[in-house]
This record gives structure tokens, C-alpha cells and sequence, in this order.
């Protein structure tokens, strides 16, 4: 006489979600973690990846590597929400107007949302794009993009509107490097990879070859222009891309460590990061920064009106939002951020929930967009099926 199968819990529809997306192409691979109340309760990877797979986490970058930068710079009083610009980009335009380093992590430096200077280092200096491209041009490309972002006219005053901006966190990377005193990736393996036990890293183009799996995003460098960026650039010289390599062109011509964009790593990683914050704003024992401190990380600008940013962080905006109906919707809400390869982190600070999902959405071309809607979808089955669907959790429950 056979037995009925086991019932499964609710929540391995997730697995069933991840399966369905890479059989209809939204992405090629994906991973996936949810923890809830430090415990992880998912765990699922979905189409061509293991776990062990590494995925470009573009934007995610800025929290999991800029913003974590900051908050240890500042305990360490290295740096702070009040730093001027001007102090380290004397004569610029940021620096002229008293930008702060809040107003670059709030995005409301008035800076451009994006430049493209990949296209303007790419016609000087084609033999970037050569695999054995020597490091001193490397270097020396990495300072004139920055020199050249330092120059960027504001859009708008500071202060005066919340402008989502690549430019301001480009910058932000450059300035925590020289107040930490060492590079980009160095300072995040030290301060942020080796205290949470993550694999996440950055991958230097004069590192090459890269070891482990990597999932992979483009084809050719640069990528083709992304939904609105059409013409902004022409006549720049193109060539096949190495496995491996940072999807973004210009955290690419920055040797792949930049301050916007450059990390890979698993959703272990950004989970453990989420659970990080998390751990520190409700434990006696703090490791990446004391509770107190976090909290005015996490609080929504206070200057802008209808901003939706923390410092470095977003938050779930009002109607449609990636994070779903669910995450966020009551005090203290949720933090968060998305990657333009189909990345994101969502915390969920009443639930105690962190839901990491990593994607290479790009891999199937830059128009394919059907992310926007999987990533609703998805963090709405997470709470459904843990039962959190009440906002009765309790304060970081």
C-alpha cells in the first residue's frame, strides 16, 4: 500500500516561479534566498547555475559594498554625512556648491542620473579593450573618468530634488578610497567580506583570468544602449567581452571597481548582508555599525520632499513597486535596491524578512524587461506563504 507524498510548504512555490521564468526567458539563471528571523527558510537556484555561481550584482553594489564603506568609515570617523565634496574634488562643480557626502548617498546631489564616459575612453584608448590591455592604461582610464565625473555639471541644485544618480556614487567609491586609505575592493574585502563571511568580490579586468563560475550578462563591450539611452553615444569601437566581466561600461573602464557598480557575488551574499543590517540595528554585539547609527542610515531623506531614499538605500515606492504589496507596507518599513541585470535586495525591517533574488536578465538582451514584473510577483508569494501577510509582526520582529 504506497502513501501519500509529504506535503510541501507553501513557500517551495518559489522554486516553481524561479523554474517558470527561466523556461519562458525573463532570465537565463537565477538564485534566490529568504531569511526570516535569521533563519533561512528558501534556498533555490533556477536554470544554468549552482549555488556556488556568481552573478554581476551591478547596483546592488552601491549597498552592498559603497554604503556598507561608509557606515564603518564612519564609526571610525574617517568620514561623514557632512563631509564636503570639496575636500577631496576641490574646484568642481559638486564642490562649488557645497555637495555633501549625505547628498550623494540620498541622490539628491543634483547630479546627472548617468554620463556615458566608457564611449569617450573607449575612442582614446581602444587597446582597452585588448585582453592583455596593460594595467598602467587601466589606471590611468580610471582617473580620467573620475576627473571627468568630478567635472560634471550639476542638473539641478542641491537639496532641491531626489534624481537617482551613477555619477554621485561613482564619486562616492573615489572618496571613501581616500579616506580609507586603500582601494575600492580592497576596502570591501577587509571591512564588509571578511566580517560577513561573503564570497561576493570585485573582479579586476588586471586580474583576469577569474576563478569560480560566473553567470554571464553581454557579448560584446560595450553593451548595447539600455531602455532610454539610445544615441547618447556613436563611433566607439567594439569587440567580443570576456566571461567575467562587469556588465556596466564604465565600472568596466574603471578596471571593474567602482563605486555604482563592480561586485559579483551569490544571493548568500546578499542575503547575509540584509541580515547584517538587520543584526546590527537589534543586537547588543554590532559588526558593521551600532544599531543607532543605522537607524539614520535607514531613515528616508528628510529634506525632499516625497523621496523615497535612505542613505544608499530605497525604499518600496507608493503603488507598483518591485518589492510587492506586502514588503514595507507598515513602520518601519523595508530597505532595499535593485541591479540593472535583474538583481535585488529587499529588508523588510517589522518582518525580520530579507529576500535576496540575483538574476542575468541582460543575458537575453537589454530589452528584456519582463523582470519588473517577475520581482512583485515573486516577493508577494514569499510573504504569502511565510504567512506574513498582517502587519501585526511587531517592531523588527
Amino acid at each position: 500500500m504506497s502513501s501519500a507524498p509529504p506535503e510541501q510548504h507553501p513557500i517551495a512555490v518559489l522554486q516553481t516561479l524561479l523554474d517558470e521564468a527561466v523556461g519562458i526567458g525573463v532570465f537565463p539563471a537565477a538564485q534566490a534566498v529568504v531569511l526570516h528571523r535569521g533563519v533561512q527558510v528558501f534556498g533555490g537556484v533556477a536554470g544554468k547555475a549552482s549555488g556556488d555561481t556568481r552573478f554581476d550584482l551591478a547596483s546592488v553594489t552601491k549597498v552592498l559594498s559603497t554604503t556598507a564603506l561608509f557606515v564603518r568609515l564612519w564609526t571610525e570617523g574617517k568620514v561623514g554625512p557632512d563631509t564636503l565634496v570639496s575636500r577631496y574634488f576641490p574646484g568642481t562643480p559638486m564642490g562649488d556648491a557645497g555637495v555633501t557626502v549625505a547628498d550623494l548617498l540620498y541622490h539628491r546631489s543634483g547630479l546627472p542620473p548617468f554620463v556615458p564616459f566608457f564611449a569617450q575612453a573607449l575612442a582614446a584608448h581602444p587597446a582597452l579593450l585588448d585582453a592583455d590591455c596593460p594595467a598602467a592604461l587601466r589606471a590611468r582610464v580610471r582617473d580620467e573618468v573620475l576627473q571627468a565625473a568630478a567635472a560634471t555639471p550639476l542638473a539641478a541644485a542641491p537639496r532641491t530634488t531626489s534624481a537617482y544618480s551613477d555619477v554621485g556614487f561613482i564619486l562616492l567609491g573615489e572618496i571613501l578610497a581616500r579616506a580609507g586609505g586603500a582601494p575600492l575592493d580592497t576596502l570591501f574585502s577587509r571591512h564588509v567580506a571578511e566580517p560577513l563571511g561573503l564570497a561576493a568580490r570585485f573582479h579586476r579586468l588586471t586580474d583576469f583570468p577569474v576563478d569560480g563560475t560566473t553567470a554571464p550578462t553581454g557579448a560584446t563591450r560595450p553593451r548595447e544602449p539600455a531602455p532610454g539611452q539610445e544615441g547618447l553615444w556613436k563611433d566607439v569601437p567594439t569587440a567580443p567581452t570576456r566571461p567575467g566581466e562587469v556588465d556596466d561600461d564604465n565600472a568596466w573602464v574603471m578596471d571593474g571597481v567602482a563605486g555604482h557598480a563592480g561586485l559579483f557575488g551569490t544571493a548568500v551574499d546578499v542575503a547575509r548582508f540584509g541580515q547584517a543590517v538587520l543584526a546590527d540595528c537589534t543586537g547588543s554585539r554590532a559588526v558593521l555599525a551600532p544599531g543607532p547609527l543605522w537607524y539614520r542610515v535607514l531613515a528616508t531623506d528628510p529634506l525632499v520632499p516625497g523621496s523615497t531614499r535612505s542613505m544608499g538605500f530605497d525604499s518600496p515606492s507608493k503603488g507598483v513597486s518591485s518589492a510587492g504589496r506586502f514588503i514595507g507596507d507598515a513602520p518601519p518599513g523595508a530597505v532595499g535596491h535593485l541591479g540593472f541585470t535583474g538583481t535585488s535586495l529587499w529588508v523588510d525591517l517589522r518582518r525580520s524578512l530579507v529576500v535576496a533574488l540575483v538574476t542575468n536578465r541582460v543575458a537575453h538582451g537589454r530589452q528584456e524587461l519582463r523582470i519588473r514584473d517577475f520581482r512583485p510577483v515573486f516577493h508577494d508569494f514569499v510573504v504569502e506563504a511565510l504567512g506574513l501577510t498582517s502587519t501585526q509582526q511587531g517592531p523588527h520582529a
